[in-house]
Order: structure tokens, then C-alpha cells, then sequence
């Protein structure tokens, strides 16, 4: 069986369709699977593993705490190699066709909480200059508007409507939409405005850099990690956590689906849906502490 999974991982290799890195996680897969089937169930060819040895193999990953993504993992290396095995006609029946693989568990979209957002804003200092004003310019603005980041930098001084209180976004797929704005924003965009005029730059879009080139990617994550980072304690600080940070605290609010949905531009409700995981983990919280029988 060693031999054979050497063979199949230096076949791919060769294929030159994957990494290093992916053939070093198939080959300790594979060995790690050899290594059960032979302790556990003295077998030591793949023609004589069956469909019992790969489950009983899954039920002790499970037992050891390997999360399902892991587990799947696994078991997509056993079902490659078992693919190379039959091309070259080493076995004749796959033990795995009946092998139902366990769920992958949907990771909940990280959020930063209401009070942490209102510390951002209500007591944290920007500076009164040009970088100080636009940094909390985008900070407001990614928080206000859920609008991802290739948005914000595409912005143009012509999409904010001051009189309508709204902004044009061009989203994916060319898609144009107007989000609403408050009229405490409009006063922050136009004091940013002052400052923005002392750039030198023929430039429209909105947020400039100091040399008055248009703003870029690294820029606006090292902008949003460094004032998050000063309120909160979540892994990921980034624009998409202010996006998601958005929806969930306006699905809390009582805000419709369908209405953050199109604020965020999503092509289908199915998009918008995984934030109502957040808000039932937050009801299921609530209810464990405020029922007698929770």
C-alpha cells in the first residue's frame, strides 16, 4: 500500500497541477490511512479495504476531534488515489462509492458587536488632517453602507448625492445600485472634502492617498485593521468584516432580508441568508440565559 501511495503522489506531482504543499497533505493522508488499516485491521493492500474499515477509520477521526472539513479532506485524498488505482486497473471495486462523508459545518460571517462600533466612533481620536478625516471617512462609510472594498476604492466624488442623501455603487457584474446615506455622513464627506482639496491631484475618485493617486487595496485593510484593532478583539479585521458587521446589526434591528440584500447588492436572497445564523445564535444565547428550564 506504501508503495502504491508513493507511486500515486509522484504521479501528481509530475502532473505539475498542484503544489507542494497539496501533495505533502495527500501523501500524509494516505499514510495515515495505511497505518490505521494495518493496526487496526491487519490489511495491508488496498484491494482488501473495504467499506467498513473506511468508516470505522472516519468514526475514529471523529472520536479524535478532527472537524468535518479536515475529515473530508481525508477522505478526498482516499478517493484520488482510488481513482489512479482503477485507471491502472490495481483494484477492481471501490470501497468508497458507498461512504456518505459527513457535513461540513457553514462558518458563521465574523462581526464586530454594537458597543464595539460605537466605541469606534464615539471615542476614538482621528486626526484633524487630510488622513485622519478620510480615514474615518471609510470607516464610517464601510459601516453605514455594507459596501465591499472594490466599491469603496471605485467611489467617485460624482456618486455621492448630497441632496437625495444616497450613493451610486457600481457592484459585481456591473451591477448599479443606490444605497441611502444619513445626513450626518454628508457633513463628514464634505469637511473631508477641504482636506482632500489641498491634495494635488486631477483625480475624481474620492478616497486619494497623500501623493493623490487614487487609494489602493493594502492601504484600506491596514486602515480598517488598525482602528478595529483598537476596539475589538475579533481574528479578522477587515472591509468584509464591517460588511458583515453591517448586515447582522440591521437584521438585529428588526431591518427585512430582502432590504439588506439589495443594500449589499447580493444576486440572491440564498447570499443574505447566512446572517440569520448570527441572530439565531444570539436568540439561542439569550433564551439558555433567561429561561428557567434553558
Amino acid at each position: 500500500m506504501i508503495n502504491q501511495a508513493q507511486q500515486f503522489c509522484d504521479y501528481i506531482q509530475h502532473q505539475k497541477r498542484y503544489s507542494h504543499h497539496t501533495v505533502t497533505a495527500y501523501k500524509n493522508d494516505l499514510e495515515q490511512f495505511i497505518q490505521y488499516a494495518l493496526h487496526a485491521f491487519a490489511v495491508n493492500e488496498w484491494s482488501e479495504i473495504n467499506t467498513s474499515i473506511i468508516r470505522s477509520w472516519i468514526v475514529s477521526l471523529i472520536e479524535e476531534g478532527n472537524t468535518s472539513t479536515t475529515i473530508n479532506r481525508k477522505i478526498s485524498s482516499l478517493k484520488s488515489i482510488y481513482k489512479y488505482l482503477m485507471k491502472n486497473e490495481l483494484v477492481i471495486t471501490n470501497p468508497l462509492l458507498k461512504v456518505v462523508v459527513p457535513k461540513t459545518s457553514k462558518r458563521l460571517p465574523v462581526f464586530v458587536n454594537e458597543n464595539e462600533i460605537s466605541q469606534l466612533f464615539s471615542a476614538i481620536e482621528f486626526e484633524d488632517t487630510f488622513e485622519g478625516q478620510r480615514d474615518k471617512l471609510i470607516m464610517e462609510l464601510f459601516y453605514l453602507t455594507g459596501i465591499r472594498l472594490s466599491e469603496l476604492m471605485n467611489l467617485k466624488i460624482s456618486d455621492v448625492n448630497t441632496y437625495n442623501l444616497s450613493i451610486k455603487v457600481l457592484g459585481k457584474r456591473n451591477k448599479e445600485r443606490v444605497i441611502p446615506i444619513t445626513s450626518e455622513f454628508i457633513k463628514l464627506f464634505q469637511n473631508y472634502l477641504i482636506y482632500r482639496a489641498e491634495i494635488p491631484t486631477n483625480s475624481n475618485y474620492v478616497f486619494l492617498t497623500e501623493r493623490g493617486k487614487k487609494i489602493y487595496e493594502k492601504l484600506v485593510y491596514r486602515i480598517v485593521n488598525n482602528y478595529l484593532s483598537l476596539v475589538t478583539t475579533v481574528g479578522k479585521k477587515s472591509p468584509h468584516v464591517i460588511r458583515h458587521t453591517f448586515a447582522t446589526h440591521m437584521l438585529n434591528r428588526g431591518a427585512e432580508l430582502n432590504t439588506i440584500k439589495e443594500i449589499l447588492g447580493h444576486a440572491s436572497l440564498s447570499a443574505t441568508q447566512v446572517y440569520t445564523h448570527n441572530t439565531i445564535e444570539k436568540l439561542k444565547t439569550i433564551y439558555k440565559q433567561a429561561h428557567p428550564r434553558a
